[in-house]
């Protein structure tokens, strides 16, 4: 469990000794709900006439009074204490870092291009705002993270690093090695250390990588953001040897006409060509799409979404959905002010992505369905900061349902073992084929844990291995049991993490792989799960964990 009392220390004596008796009044009572939980704060905070102290205030003392073993865990006042639990309901907890501004080849018509700003971003968007106060340096940007969410709550053994701040491929070679490696550092120093000034020489990357194999935040999945026309075998090796496992692609639309009309510098062929080389190196797939953009309609962007999953040559893993935004200082901006452009209505919005979710295959996951830009800064388009939740409650009014993996996550949910279901979908994808793998709740329509295997287009074309480690072998691109994040080695009851399912679904794909005649799995795995991978067989190889199978 994490610590929080040296990041939140409470000196006031008075109020200690009021949120120890609210903790375990809390705890005695056996509230049901956050109203519950907020009547008992106000009850006893109200007979020493002090106001009812934050849920961050009475997490710290919650766990210092388990600390010293006054009082027993109770993983439900947890959850209600936590401020947003939604940060790990999909089984870790996600940390954005954004890099330095630098140069960017684009010249898109949307982008907005602020001072001193990473292209395309804007300096009173949420994660630029924590990267400016960390002087985007990545350690500090890290470390502030994880102490925000330790301190509201969340479980932090296991991080999912996104390193957002445009086009990650342009930046010095030299400068993408420090900054992943300052991350990584991050992640294997202690808090405390930080917060009193306590500072440690940071080693190499590959020495911080295996020093992350066994810490206490592990890295578990790394994404990097780039463009499609930057994606060729010397940059995934690259990237590779970073530690990646999943690359954002900024593909906005897979329409030629479109995408020459907003100046976007490259065209469906080369999403196609980018989209190959990732999944044959085991890559996770991430589009981001842009509906709305000049020279679109409703109907033509809603066509666009089905090609990406009729087309065996497309068919990411995963979707971000951002509409185009009319933002001051981008060329679009003169384009809507003259007239030459014009967003969608709110009513042809919600009907477009309404029809789009309903079409989404169950492989896929919509991680975003917008941007996080504050309402004062769009000039026009879509301000509604709840979108998904607008969609999703007219989605339920009609009775229409969208299946992709975020909105089938288990979360906290309960489910009942003997309602699971091991279920196997095939598909083509990038002239390999593809196993989605998964145990379900079939009676709630709720997905515990996937796993995605490839056979790669090597395998059926008789084509080169550009990575040598993967000849011969399909590849697992990502292994990952929903629900609330728990930490490693842990089980808690009515916790669908760490009861096995993962083992289950490698047994299930090396018996697939296995009878396909191949006799060899690769695994792209997380720095902080190599050791998790080796409990099974895997041995390390070049940036991959192999197995021969027997």
């Amino acid at each position: 469990m994490n610590s929080t009392s040296e990041i939140y220390p409470i000196k006031d004596r008075k109020l200690y000794r009021v949120c120890q008796k609210i903790v375990r009044g809390l705890i005695e009572t056996n509230i049901e709900t956050r109203e519950d939980l907020n009547k008992i704060k106000r009850k006893i905070a109200g007979e020493d006439k002090l106001p009812p102290p934050s849920n961050v205030i009475l997490l710290s003392v919650y766990r210092k009074l388990i600390g010293k073993k006054k009082i027993k865990r109770n993983e439900f006042l947890e959850g209600l204490l936590r401020k947003r639990e939604i940060r790990t309901l999909s089984g870790v907890a996600v940390v954005a870092v954004l890099t330095r501004p630098s140069f960017c080849p684009g010249e898109c018509i949307y982008c907005p291009k602020e001072k001193d700003i990473p292209k395309s971003y804007l300096s009173n968007e949420p994660a630029v705002m924590r990267a400016i106060l960390a002087n985007f340096d990545p350690f500090r940007q890290v470390q502030m993270r994880l102490r925000s969410l330790t301190r509201t709550g969340h479980e932090t053994s296991k991080i999912e690093l996104i390193v957002m701040g445009g086009t990650w491929s342009v930046l010095p070679k030299r400068y993408q090695r420090w900054f992943i490696t300052r991350c990584f550092a991050a992640c294997n120093t202690e808090g405390r250390r930080v917060v009193h000034g306590k500072t440690r020489r940071i080693k190499s990357l590959k020495e911080e990588q295996r020093i992350n194999e066994k810490a206490k935040h592990r890295i578990v999945g790394l994404t990097l953001e780039t463009r499609p026309d930057f994606i060729n075998i010397k940059e995934i090796k690259r990237m590779r040897s970073l530690g990646a496992t999943r690359v954002e692609l900024g593909v906005q639309t897979i329409d030629d006409e479109i995408l020459k009309n907003v100046k976007r510098g490259h065209f469906q062929e080369e999403t196609i060509q980018a989209t190959k080389l990732l999944k044959d190196a085991g890559f996770k797939v991430s589009y981001h799409m842009m509906p709305n953009l000049p020279g679109a309609t409703p109907k033509k962007d809603f066509e666009v979404f089905e090609e990406l999953f009729s087309l065996s040559s497309f068919r990411p893993d995963m979707l971000k959905i951002y509409p185009c935004l009319v933002i001051k200082g981008s060329e679009l901006y003169k384009w809507w002010k003259s007239g030459r452009y014009r967003a969608y209505s709110k009513k042809e919005l919600l009907e477009l992505l309404i029809k789009i979710k309903s079409i989404i295959p169950p492989y896929v996951r919509i991680s975003r369905l917008i941007r996080d830009v504050p309402a004062p800064s769009i000039e026009e388009g879509n301000k509604i900061s709840n979108l998904r939740e607008v969609v999703q409650t007219e989605m339920e009014k009609r009775g229409v349902r969208c299946r992709c993996i975020r909105c089938r996550e288990v979360k906290n949910l309960k489910f009942k073992i003997e309602n699971l279901k091991f279920v196997s979908r095939e598909y083509e994808a990038s002239e390999g084929r593809e196993y989605f793998l998964s145990y379900e709740d079939v009676k709630g329509d709720k997905i515990i844990a996937f796993l995605r295997l490839r056979i790669p287009s090597q395998i059926f074309n008789k084509g080169q291995y550009f990575i040598s480690e993967l000849e011969g072998a399909a590849i697992i691109r990502e292994l990952h049991t929903c629900g609330k994040a728990v930490p490693l080695k842990k089980k808690i009851k009515g916790a669908s993490q760490h009861l096995g399912f993962g083992k289950k679904l490698m047994n299930k794909a090396e018996k697939i792989v296995k009878g396909l005649g191949i006799g060899k799995m690769a695994v792209i795995s997380g720095v902080g799960v190599r050791e998790y991978y080796r409990h099974l067989g895997y041995r390390r190889e070049g940036d991959y964990m192999i197995k021969v199978l027997a």
